[in-house]
């Protein structure tokens, strides 16, 4: 995959770190009237990582009444990575939120999580990637043999690495992982602590933002192409006694990921609205890098599809890399019923 670079404005140091920081407002900036004719539900979601440009549609959802129009009062509080949301999110503290579909397959298969469904994709092929910047002599996946990396030790990213380097011919056992958190990995590859980062390839902006130097991205989805993306889970109990709940958020979320990829710019500043510390301009810049992941060959014109085939072959790459302690069916972490129709 090429690499992708965008020139944003540069914001101070500081600012930027403070970027996935966020609030929440108590209610939409619409005056529409709720989508059921009476109270709003209150209902909790989590960004899938701090409050970046990628996971802004949710804030746009929200500013430009689309949950309100379908009836919810929505509290968006920013996610750590793949597990943390997960374990938020059964355990009752949280209703909605994005994972990478891959960790999710990773976390159930491995037994580490259990009752939670994907109920639609946000991106058709994974953003996972290692991101390091010029000057740290990495240039190929071989090259990170050696180096020190971080991220926080639920993210997909991480996670998903020991398959990453089983393809890529990486020796995982020379490369050192420490821990840190949304708000700081970027700050620890600025101020040189690490060599690289887990992020998203769409985080690039930001990491040139920050860290005044060119990105270097490796993504994971150049030697595994099968994989989605984000997906937007929730617990299987509200999966089953609430399917029409279900089905009116996610189409009220979708349309607010419609709406941010074409208007990226209006995007970035109702982030900057909602979380004082967002860069816009960077945000802008996210999205109009992910524009790319959320509709593929594979779900033609709509977007939220997941196929059944697809997650298969998913499974049967992390069975065959040896990253799955048992055997899955993709009906085990999809539920079709509540999934965007192609």
């Amino acid at each position: 995959m090429r690499r992708l670079t965008r020139t944003v404005a540069a914001a101070a140091l500081a600012t930027a770190l403070a970027l996935v920081g966020g609030c929440s407002s108590d209610s939409d900036s619409s005056d529409g009237g709720s989508g059921n004719g009476g109270a709003l539900e209150k209902v909790t979601y989590l960004t899938s990582f701090g409050n970046f440009g990628r996971d802004s549609y949710a804030w746009v959802a929200k500013d430009k009444g689309f949950f309100k129009e379908a009836g919810f009062d929505v509290d968006i509080k920013p996610g750590q990575g793949t597990g943390s949301v997960i374990q938020t999110i059964t355990g009752g503290q949280a209703d909605f939120g994005p994972i990478d579909l891959t960790g999710g397959i990773l976390q159930l298969g491995n037994g580490d999580a259990k009752d939670f469904v994907a109920v639609a994709a946000i991106q058709q092929r994974t953003m996972a990637a290692i991101v390091s910047v010029e000057g740290k002599n990495i240039a190929t996946p071989k090259d990170l043999e050696g180096k020190k990396l971080a991220d926080t030790p639920t993210s997909v990213v991480r996670n998903l690495f020991p398959t990453y380097a089983r393809l890529a011919g990486i020796d995982g056992s020379k490369v050192t992982w420490v821990n840190g958190d949304a708000q700081g990995l970027i700050g620890l590859l600025a101020a040189g602590s690490v060599d690289g980062i887990g992020q998203f390839v769409v985080g690039q902006p930001t990491v040139e933002t920050v860290a005044k130097k060119k990105p270097v991205v490796l993504p994971y989805s150049n030697v595994m192409q099968d994989l989605y993306g984000n997906a937007l889970i929730t617990s299987s109990k509200i999966a089953k006694e609430k399917p029409e709940m279900v089905k009116k958020f996610t189409a009220a979320l979708l349309k607010g990921l419609e709406y941010a990829l074409e208007h990226p710019d209006e995007a970035g500043e109702i982030l900057k609205k909602n979380v004082p510390a967002a860069i816009p301009a960077a945000a802008s810049a996210e999205l109009k890098l992910m524009a790319a992941y959320v509709r593929s060959s594979n779900s033609g014109t709509a977007i939220g599809t997941l196929d059944s085939g697809r997650v298969a072959k998913s499974i049967a790459l992390l069975q065959g890399a040896g990253a799955l302690k048992q055997n899955l069916t993709p009906d085990q972490i999809i539920n079709f019923d509540l999934a965007p129709k192609a």
